[in-house]
């Protein structure tokens, strides 16, 4: 068993002996000081161990515990807001028995406590509290007003601020922050369904060159959304999610004239911009191993139907499920995007496009159901910089 698993299992005793026992108990006292001691074992391997919890999976540093699948402890602690745990310097056994009354006494409280509250406490060596931009709880309706003085109105700053890190991250290091994309994912979800009027939040396209962020932001969403419609289970949707949020990583690589370019791209420029689905299947396989199904969406979402797009297999195949799914949406956010060489369509003429096309280019199920869902949502689509737009006759 390795040390991070060590620790965390000595911790969740620890924290049941406090439950039982009084403080100076013989049983509590020597539960703590086992898990003292795998705090101090656990410092000298890792100068600054940190945990994530993410629903049934625990997280130490980028790489998931195996052996700790479904651990009911994990699931605990981020109910509480407790989604992330870093010891930053030499931790004493005091902040590490502080640290642990103030967990056993926020699972033992009867009141619950929102993400918000349970943000990082004041302890110099113990930091812990949420993931990512928003909680695990919705947004409330009131709370929507109070942000942006309209409750149909949905700010995604955050989220676009985490991908550009995210990218530059990938871009300057080479390495991909998985905690920090599904926790993007989970928010954007959060995003999705905090409040009934809104239904899709769909951020618009301020500057040309941001549009690798919010084209990720909204392909991730529509993914989402047409994987709920198809009435896939909730691990694929966030999956899918996250297939749809890195499926132009690759566009990372690419130079920055060429991806922001106003004019028709010279066949030199084409064939770079084409190398991104193999370099963003690399950069994923390479950071994460258990991210092999955003890996064959990032390396399959430009093939079509009938076997053209890029880049052009040995043999010809059924594109992954994942792929056709991020595929439509990938296409009718491209469509409905102003670039520099072309207007925005209105969301008829795209939807028109992908219903001409399905059976050639995108699979037909698929591409019927994204038309269903699209077209069921004609009332308003709420966009982050306040817009209420008309699906139906848009202008």
């Amino acid at each position: 068993m390795s040390d991070p698993v060590r620790l965390l299992m000595t911790m969740a005793k620890a924290m049941s002996a406090m439950g039982l026992y009084k403080p100076g108990h013989p049983a509590r006292e020597h539960a703590i000081d086992l898990a003292y001691e795998e705090v101090r074992a656990l410092q000298r391997a890792d100068r600054c161990p940190n945990f994530s919890f993410l629903g049934d999976e625990v997280v130490y540093g980028q790489a998931a515990l195996r052996d700790l699948g479904n651990w009911d402890w994990g699931r605990k602690l981020a109910s509480i807001g407790v989604q992330r745990l870093e010891l930053v310097g030499e931790v004493s056994r005091d902040e590490w028995v502080g640290f642990l009354e103030d967990v056993v006494a926020r699972l033992s409280s009867t009141s619950q406590q929102s993400t918000a509250e349970a943000r990082p406490m004041a302890r110099t060596n113990i930091r812990f509290g949420a993931i990512g931009i928003r909680g695990e709880t919705q947004l409330s309706k009131e709370e929507h007003t109070r942000r942006n003085g309209s409750s149909a109105v949905l700010d995604l700053g955050e989220e676009a601020d985490a991908v550009r890190w995210m990218h530059g991250e990938v871009a300057t290091r080479g390495e991909l922050p998985l905690i920090e994309a599904e926790a993007i994912v989970r928010s954007l979800s959060v995003a999705m369904h905090g409040d009934s009027q809104m239904v899709l939040p769909l951020l618009k396209l301020k500057e040309f060159d941001e549009y690798t962020t919010t084209h990720s932001l909204n392909v991730s969403v529509l993914t989402m959304a047409l994987a709920e419609h198809i009435k896939l289970g909730g691990n694929d949707v966030r999956a899918f999610g996250v297939a749809g949020l890195l499926h132009d990583l690759g566009k990372v690589r690419v130079p920055k004239e060429i991806l922001v370019k106003a004019g028709r791209l010279t066949d030199e420029e084409r064939l770079v911009m084409q190398r991104h689905p193999v370099d963003g299947a690399r950069l994923i396989v390479a950071s994460d191993r258990k991210l092999d199904l955003a890996a064959v969406v990032a390396y399959e979402h430009h093939i079509m139907l009938d076997g053209n797009g890029y880049p052009r297999p040995h043999y010809h195949r059924g594109c992954h499920h994942a792929s056709d799914l991020v595929h439509v949406c990938d296409v009718y956010d491209a469509l409905r995007t102003t670039r520099p060489y072309r207007a925005a369509w209105e969301s008829a003429k795209a939807l028109a496009y992908i219903e001409e096309r399905a059976g050639t280019e995108f699979e037909p199920k698929i591409a019927r159901a994204f038309i269903e869902m699209m077209r069921s949502w004609d009332e308003r689509v709420a966009t982050a910089d306040g817009t209420l737009a008309r699906q139906a006759g848009e202008t």
